[in-house]
């Protein structure tokens, strides 16, 4: 089976993956520092959890944008597992699609292997969201090319540079206010719409604007961790997939097989 790694800012998320089937999935916390050596006493632990021994790993493929965190990773693979890691972007392991770009040098890896999932599960012109540190909006055509996109920060970073740079705030959790109503009656409840209500204008605003440019049919992908908080209230989305990332990992390994 293939290990697949989505290796992000705030979290590395590991995915046992057979075929089309993610058979499980675990999340950590990002650290650059945290060694191979741990990364392989805590997945032992949770294949076993799991009915998996670690030999059923024949494969690993990584997506960073953690450079610093890659290293200690490829150690994981070839000294538990025996196996070279393979890195998206990186050859063998190609991108398979055209970004189109003045950088493409830069798209992040976790954008460009959302973009290749996304084409393959939804035919036509796609904007993907993708909920987390950041906030990033991907323009995909119908060709299956990235076309390009927006970077906006994470509602958890405009949190936390409220909270930061105001003394008297206090922290509050990020959820789904039971009411439309955007009228805060105590300060928690101000911030909270400010927060949220105020990020899903910003969502729907974006991607008004990103249609019209586009001018034909687009449909709406959201996927990452933070992507079910904002279900009730935005009503833009056709698909909620919190597995792209991974989906697309699993992706670019079939294809290198069929090359090879």
């Amino acid at each position: 089976m293939l290990l697949a790694i989505d290796a992000g800012n705030t979290n590395i998320v590991f995915a046992l993956v057979d075929g089309d089937a993610i058979k499980a999935r675990w999340r950590i916390a990002t650290d650059p520092r945290r060694t191979a050596d741990e990364y392989a006493v805590w997945l032992h632990q949770l294949l076993q959890l799991e009915g998996h021994d670690r030999s059923v790993v024949d494969a690993v493929i990584v997506a960073t944008v953690v450079p610093r965190a890659l290293h200690n990773l490829e150690v994981l693979a070839s000294k538990y597992f025996g196996v070279t890691a393979l890195v998206a972007g990186r050859p063998p392991v190609d991108w398979g699609i055209t970004l189109d770009v003045d950088e493409p040098q830069n798209v992040g890896a976790d954008r460009a292997v959302n973009v290749i999932a996304a084409h393959r599960r939804h035919p036509g012109d796609l904007i993907v969201i993708d909920f987390g540190t950041a906030t990033t909006f991907d323009v995909v055509d119908y060709t299956g090319a990235y076309k390009g996109g927006i970077i906006a920060p994470g509602i958890n970073l405009s949190l936390d540079a409220l909270v930061g740079a105001a003394a008297k705030l206090p922290r509050i959790a990020i959820e789904a206010p039971d009411s439309a109503s955007v009228i805060g009656r105590t300060t928690t409840s101000q911030m909270l719409v400010g927060i949220y209500f105020g990020y899903v204008s910003m969502i729907e605003g974006l991607v008004g604007r990103m249609k019209a440019e586009v001018g034909r049919p687009v449909k709406i992908i959201a996927t990452g961790g933070l992507a079910p908080l904002f279900e009730r209230h935005v009503k833009l989305f056709d698909s909620i997939e919190p597995d792209l990332t991974i989906q697309g990992l699993g992706i670019m390994y079939d294809r290198l097989k069929a090359r090879l």
